[in-house]
């Protein structure tokens, strides 16, 4: 089947959402694909998360967003992102991937694994966390390593290592531990990163300097094994006992998706997309950018509160 709209927006995160509801305000028909369930980065969240943002920085389309706490929680989110969409009857097409787009006569053609859409413009508003950075070591791919973290209990009374010293790392590691898991971590600079909560690091820090939790600094992982893992420590090597292993070393935007339809990244580390800055169409002329994308592999520039401003762009230049 085929089915014909103004805008395809690719990703049924909080931008893309955004980019719905002002698509909608302009009187634009539009569809948005996307591969997993509503707001599929949020949802592969932990489930305890805490947002470090206020609950009114996520709105999105003028929408409020009431929350109990002071620090909205995923669970908050989520319901609040559904009830947007189920609010304003959002066109969302979820569990449905893109699997290419070519630009035909003005036209952009895009076939998904359910249907084809012919369309006029494209908004891009993927996120970064489908695809973890690996640590490509022996034995990663054994079932007892994940590089998503959800609920502690499932690891109660259990060997955990915990890999990396951010956000994820230090809440999967207190939370597991607090469960009853005897907890390991495995940190290849010499502190906890700088950027975790503020409320959060000293609970950390604490924990470790205590010997509640056991830390390897400027360390790294060898190899896995199905009960062990070795380690290469400052003071040589260490092996140790474990049942599981939660690989909290971040995520990174698909780039070659956006490689594949034309669009140019720039040169240096940060693989930045072009796009120009005042209407986020990118050097694909009809097709947009919006939200984390944008930063290329500076995954830590945006984030919803300082990215919700790029669908009222986006339709400015649309419209116009």
């Amino acid at each position: 089947m085929t089915e014909q709209f103004k805008l395809a927006i690719i990703g049924a995160g909080p931008i893309g959402l955004a980019c719905a509801l002002a698509a909608q305000k302009a009187g634009i028909d539009y569809v948005i694909l996307e591969k997993g369930c509503l707001v599929n980065s949020l949802y592969n969240y932990p489930a305890n998360m805490t947002f470090f943002s206020t609950s009114e920085r996520l709105e999105i389309g003028g929408v409020p967003f009431v929350s109990v706490n002071n620090k909205p929680t995923r669970a908050e989110a989520l319901e609040y992102y559904r009830r947007v969409t189920v609010a304003h009857h959002l066109n969302v097409r979820l569990f449905e991937t893109v699997n290419k787009i070519e630009q035909k006569d003005n036209l952009f053609s895009i076939e998904t694994s359910k249907k084809h859409y012919i369309v006029h413009q494209i908004i891009i508003a993927i996120g970064f966390y489908d695809l973890p950075y690996t640590i490509n070591v022996p034995g990663e791919n054994l079932p007892k390593v994940t590089h998503y973290y959800k609920d502690p209990h499932h690891y109660a009374f259990q060997k955990v290592l915990i890999v990396g010293a951010q956000n994820s790392a230090a809440d999967a590691a207190l939370e597991t531990w607090r469960k009853g898991a005897e907890v390991t971590m495995v940190i290849r600079k010499q502190e906890i990163g700088q950027r975790v909560k503020y409320w959060v690091r000293p609970d950390i820090v604490n924990r470790i300097e205590e010997g509640s939790i056991k830390a390897y600094y400027n360390s790294s992982i060898v190899a896995i094994h199905p009960h062990t893992v070795e380690l290469d420590t400052p003071e040589g090597p260490v092996t140790i006992e474990n049942d599981w292993v939660i690989a909290m070393t971040g995520y990174q935007p698909n780039l070659g998706f956006l490689e594949k339809i034309g669009i140019q990244l720039s040169d240096d580390a940060q693989r930045k997309p072009q796009f120009n800055p005042d209407t986020h169409e990118s050097n694909v002329k009809g097709i947009y950018l919006a939200g984390v994308i944008c930063g290329g592999m500076d995954t830590h520039a945006l984030f919803i509160e300082n990215s919700r401003e790029h669908a009222e762009k986006i339709m400015a230049s649309i419209v116009g």
